[in-house]
Parts: C-alpha cells; sequence; structure tokens
C-alpha cells in the first residue's frame, strides 16, 4: 500500500502522523511511505531522517494525498486536507467527529474511509490510541491551570502547593479516566488539595486504595458537583463518552459559583466539551474569561509537546497502521474488532452509531 504523512496544519499543530521509526517497519513490510518536506520539522525530524527510514519526500501536501491511498495524521482534516482527500481514500487519524457535522458530511460525501483513533475500542471497553494522548492532556490540563492561576495572567494568584501557613489550592478533577487520573497525579506532585468526582464506584475506590488521603474521591451527583465545583481554585473536567459528545455537566451555574480569577480547563472540547461554558479555543488563542472565570479549551492540547505526543503515539498506532496497509481495508477490520468499532465513516455512510446518534445522520455498519 502507498502510505502518505502530510504536514499538520492546524494552528501550531507540530506533531505529525508517522515518527521514522513507524515509517521504516511499513517499508519493511513492503509498502511505500510519502511523507511532506518538513512535516517532522517542528520536533526535530529531518527529511533526511525520513529518508533514512526509507520514506520518500514529497513538496507539496498536494503530491502526498494524490499519491497516497492511506494518510495518516495527528487531527481531523482542516479545509485544505478536505479539498486533497480523495475518493476511496483511507484517512487514519483522530477524528472527534460527534460536534462536527460538516466534517463528517464532507467525508461522507467523498467517501473516504475515516478511521477514528480515538474510538478503536478493546473488548474490555478501554481505548488504546487515546490513552496517549489523553495522558499528555491529563498531565498538561494542570501544569496550564498552574500558569493561568498566576495574577500576571489574570488569575487568583494563588499556588497550587501553597507555602508553610498558607492553605494549598483546592484542584477539582471531573472524571477518573486516563486524563483526569494524570491530571490528579501532576496536581498531587504539585502539592494541591486534590478533589476526583466520577459515577464508577470501582475506580474511585481503586484510587483511594493507591493514593490514600493524598485525594478526596467523590462520587458524582449533582449536589457533589456543584459543591466541588465552586470551592475549587482550578476546575479540570475530562469527562468521556467513546466516540460521542461529551455531557455538559458543568452548567454556567457552577462557574458563577466559583470564585473571580479561577481556571477552568476543559480536556473534554474535543468531544464538544462538559462545560456548558465551553468554547473550543487554539494555541494562538488558548483563554477566554466567562462569568469572571478564566476557561483554557484548546482542541489539541497535546500539539503545545509535540515531540511527547507524536513519539507516544506513534507507539499505538503504528500497529493497526501495519495492519491495514498490510492486509487491506476489509480484511483489517474482519480480523480486528477494535479496529472495526474505528471506522467511524465508510461506504458514504456513518459507520459509528454514538456519531450518528449526535449528530442526526442515518447510521450503517460497516459490512464486510
Amino acid at each position: 500500500m502507498i502510505i502518505g504523512v502530510p504536514k499538520e496544519i492546524k494552528d501550531k499543530e507540530n506533531r505529525v502522523g508517522l515518527v521514522p521509526g513507524g515509517v521504516m517497519a511499513l517499508v519493511k513490510h513492503g509498502h511505500k511511505v510519502y511523507v511532506e518536506t518538513k512535516a517532522g520539522a517542528g520536533i526535530g525530524i529531518s527529511d533526511k531522517d525520513y529518508e533514512d527510514a526509507g520514506g520518500m519526500i514529497l513538496k507539496t501536501a498536494d503530491e502526498v494525498f494524490e499519491k497516497a491511498e492511506m494518510i495518516v495524521k495527528v487531527k481531523e482534516p482542516i479545509r485544505a486536507d478536505l479539498d486533497r482527500l480523495h475518493d476511496g481514500q483511507i484517512l487514519y487519524t483522530y477524528l472527534h467527529l460527534a460536534p462536527e457535522l460538516e466534517l463528517t458530511k464532507e467525508l461522507m460525501e467523498k467517501n473516504v474511509t475515516a478511521i477514528a483513533y480515538e474510538t478503536i475500542q478493546l473488548e474490555d471497553g478501554s481505548l488504546p490510541l487515546l490513552v496517549p494522548m489523553s495522558e499528555v492532556a491529563g498531565r498538561m490540563a494542570t501544569q496550564v491551570g498552574a500558569r493561568y492561576l498566576q495574577k500576571d495572567q489574570g488569575g487568583k494568584g494563588v499556588l497550587l502547593s501553597g507555602v508553610p501557613g498558607v492553605p494549598r489550592a483546592r484542584v477539582t478533577i471531573i472524571g477518573a479516566g486516563t486524563a483526569g487520573t494524570n491530571a490528579a497525579q501532576i496536581a498531587r506532585g504539585m502539592g494541591a488539595e486534590v478533589t476526583m468526582l466520577d459515577v464508577n464506584m470501582n475506580r474511585l475506590q481503586y484510587l483511594d486504595d493507591i493514593w490514600g488521603n493524598s485525594v478526596n474521591t467523590v462520587y458524582s451527583n449533582p449536589v457533589n458537583l456543584y459543591d466541588a465545583v465552586a470551592n475549587c481554585d482550578l476546575l479540570i473536567g475530562t469527562v468521556l463518552l467513546p466516540g460521542a459528545k461529551a455531557p455538559k455537566l458543568v452548567t454556567r451555574e457552577m462557574v458563577k459559583a466559583m470564585g473571580e480569577g479561577s481556571v477552568a480547563v476543559d480536556v473534554a472540547i474535543d468531544q464538544g466539551g462538559c462545560f456548558e461554558t465551553s468554547r473550543p479555543t487554539s494555541h494562538s488563542d488558548p483563554i477566554y474569561t466567562e462569568e469572571n472565570i478564566t476557561h483554557y479549551c484548546v482542541t489539541n492540547m497535546p500539539g503545545a509537546v509535540a515531540r511527547t505526543s507524536t513519539f507516544a503515539l506513534t507507539n499505538r498506532t503504528l500497529a493497526h497502521a501495519v495492519k491495514l496497509a498490510t492486509l487491506g481495508f476489509k480484511e483489517a477490520v474482519k480480523s480486528d474488532k477494535a479496529l472495526y468499532h474505528g471506522v467511524n465513516v465508510y461506504n458514504g455512510k456513518v459507520a459509528y452509531k454514538p456519531v450518528a446518534d449526535d449528530l442526526g445522520l442515518p447510521y450503517e455498519a460497516v459490512k464486510l
């Protein structure tokens, strides 16, 4: 198969779909890999690095898209990418289609086979290709929140750890999955007072067992949620429903109850966000103030630490890329149930039910 790796064009997105090791693995399996020139320049990977791995460098994205049977990316296609996609092409990337009606319709109209990293799901319900970016985004959420709590950044002027004789900052994390746990890990390490909410009691019990009294674990119901939000300095939302829009658990009234200069970081913004006051932002313009609260809702948070993120991502995505290239789409998804769940658009139809339901589009399962 011919695989194309274009340069990412989303705002300040320096990640790249494959590192040289991934290119080498595909080439060793007998495939051709075309890489757009300077695709990895933002994270210190040169064209020569890709050539040494067996890849071939092309000067433009147009050439990469034209030649490739499968495009391997990081983020969903935006206008220029969409114009380049063509009939029957496989698109393998993060898509987050549930809040993106127009993007989904265009992928359908172009008859693109769109496979979303975030919905590739194992039988135990885990999302292995989402894990690395959830780890990064969770850790970043605390780091970013700590920064915007500084007075010079418009915040309360609160240090997460406090100092002897002065209380620690209060961090509330909604969702105890991968992103939430990683956010809590950094918040604990920085010395904050951490409260985590979730509806999964088994998960809360596990975290209570491993962390003890260093984290307050609270069952998420409307009363507990309101109290935890109203009394925090930093609010981090990490709620996830695989492939579907995130529920708006934090209402405007809850946000209003937070003290002026508090910070809200919505890690769930890729799926529409879990705060009623959330709206997507970019790395160029990352924050806004709503109800006197600083909101950080960047849709590609891990792009800020692009080198770490790219290598972590390729570690997870490569095996499925090799399978798709070697077996072809139909045989690959027939032999791999997890990969089957990743198919969001196929044959001009939405093939992932949560996306179809959220967008009000017809659903048609992949028939092999």
